[in-house]
């Protein structure tokens, strides 16, 4: 009786783990989907915007030329299987005044810059233990680096601003957090 009642609390056991390890799966295959529908869609451009999946609920996050792309990337993920709830967090850029990047003409030289700055400031938000900058978009342009996104206090905000304007490359830093 005792080793019929060990051998189903270890098969209950295995069965949670499995439960587990299925939902990271699943969370992995609803990101990777929505990321591969967004490549291929001719009105988003996927690398404006960030997909984390957390048990069924996609957060999208970044910032978008418009509208319409806002809004075709919430209904791509909402269509997609699995997806139980979207948390829109992107960020449609409207100018200087809002705190989101324009989009100024440029040559693929400053557009080089901007990323290389861009990535060079995100690799040290995610790096940094205070920040941990996966909720944070990084836009350049000019220069001039946009955050957007989430930090859950002032100290989180303040360093991560910190961090973007002591990066080499930096002419200036806008924040834009919710």
């Amino acid at each position: 009786m005792k080793a019929q009642r060990g051998i189903s609390l270890v098969g209950l056991a295995v069965l949670v783990l499995l439960t587990g390890s299925c939902t990271q799966t699943d969370d992995a295959r609803i990101t990777g989907t929505i990321k591969s529908k967004l490549a291929v869609d001719n009105r988003v451009r996927a690398s404006e915007i960030n997909v984390d999946t957390s048990n069924g609920v996609v957060t999208l996050t970044g910032n978008v030329d418009s509208q319409e792309a806002r809004d075709r990337a919430v209904q791509v993920a909402r269509d997609t299987g699995g997806v139980r709830d979207v948390k829109d967090m992107i960020s449609v850029r409207t100018g200087l005044a809002s705190g989101d990047a324009p989009e100024p003409n440029r040559n693929v030289g400053e557009r080089l810059d901007d990323t290389g700055i861009s990535m060079r400031v995100k690799g040290r938000l995610v790096d940094d233990p205070l920040v941990k900058g996966l909720q944070i978009d990084v836009d350049t342009r000019d220069g001039v680096v946009y955050l957007t996104g989430t930090v859950p206090g002032d100290a989180e905000r303040k360093q991560a601003i910190e961090l973007a304007r002591t990066t080499e490359g930096v002419k200036d830093v806008k924040a834009n957090f919710s």
